[in-house]
């Protein structure tokens, strides 16, 4: 049965939450901390499918989801200074997630691994490349993620968002000017739509010389992951070009899986075959790394 709980968690710069996914009658392997995507432009924590939750938390992994800090309100400095103290959060107060779990019964800490898809799985390999977790995650699993890694396709005008209608600079002030993190797809959605025709994106998370974006917010200069890291991605991806992909995983020796398909997001599908095949692939890492 998937039972689901709200967390307030303390924040000085905005209203902050989790949402705790988690199967009562199923034994704790271990907790799956959750970045959801957007472009760090849209999203929101809850946007898993519910196929997701279902089977991971049945295999017997929790699944924490947080909420995180969009931009441009907030820059990559705050989003993933934020990201990380969630990590750290969990790893200081892991009882605080589990607490309807017996300690005895967790065998002590209680491990856990990184999940992000798209800019969420970016600040969850920026997180744990940056060395700020206290301690390293048994894995990670990236969903179509990137760690900037190949030029150009993040810094020009995008011919797939270029097919759709053109959106201008107004997109911009439709969105809150605090630091938030709810971005809902009727407000937040074009703002992202926006920086990919324009070949803005980078302008609107970033601020700073082109140089430090690339030595502190890419991966670039990361030669080796703390962890094993799991990739999925499509090889007609509208977002986030195959070869940075193959980059990724060539380079942090990934578990790869790959599926022939011109979508980003492809496991929204809750009935594809594919999906299915991607959560059963997902459960096997997971259970591998705990061995």
């Amino acid at each position: 049965m998937l039972c689901e709980k709200q967390i307030h968690i303390t924040s000085e710069i905005y209203e902050k939450n989790a949402t705790v996914y988690y199967d009562p009658d199923i034994t704790l392997k271990a907790c799956i901390l959750y970045f959801h995507g957007g472009g760090l432009l849209y999203g929101i924590r809850t946007d898993l499918p519910a196929l997701h939750k279902e089977t991971l938390t049945k295999a017997g992994y929790r699944i924490i989801a947080f909420d995180y800090p969009l931009a441009p309100s907030a820059r990559l400095d705050l989003i993933l200074e934020d990201v990380c103290a969630s990590v750290n959060h969990y790893l200081e107060n892991t009882s605080f997630y589990i607490e309807d779990i017996r300690t005895e019964d967790t065998e002590g800490k209680v491990p856990y691994f990184l999940w992000g898809r798209s800019a969420g799985a970016y600040l969850c390999l920026l997180a744990a490349a940056s060395g700020k977790c206290k301690e390293a995650p048994s894995g990670i699993l990236s969903y179509y993620g990137y760690g900037f890694l190949c030029d150009g396709w993040f810094m020009t005008p995008s011919k797939y968002y270029n097919t759709l209608p053109a959106v201008g600079d107004t997109a911009l002030r439709n969105t809150p000017s605090g630091i938030h993190a709810d971005g809902d797809l009727d407000t937040h959605y074009s703002v992202y739509v926006y920086a990919r025709q324009q070949g803005c994106w980078v302008d609107l998370i970033y601020a700073g010389r082109q140089k430090f974006f690339y030595l502190d917010y890419t991966l670039r200069t990361c030669e080796k992951l703390p962890c094993p890291l799991f990739c999925a991605h499509s090889t007609g991806d509208t977002d986030v070009p195959y070869s940075e992909f193959l980059e990724l995983c060539g380079r942090y020796r990934a578990q790869r899986f790959v599926v022939s398909h011109n979508m980003h997001d492809f496991d929204r599908d809750e009935n594809s075959p594919v999906t299915a095949r991607l959560l059963e692939a997902t459960v096997k890492f997971l259970d591998l790394k705990l061995a």
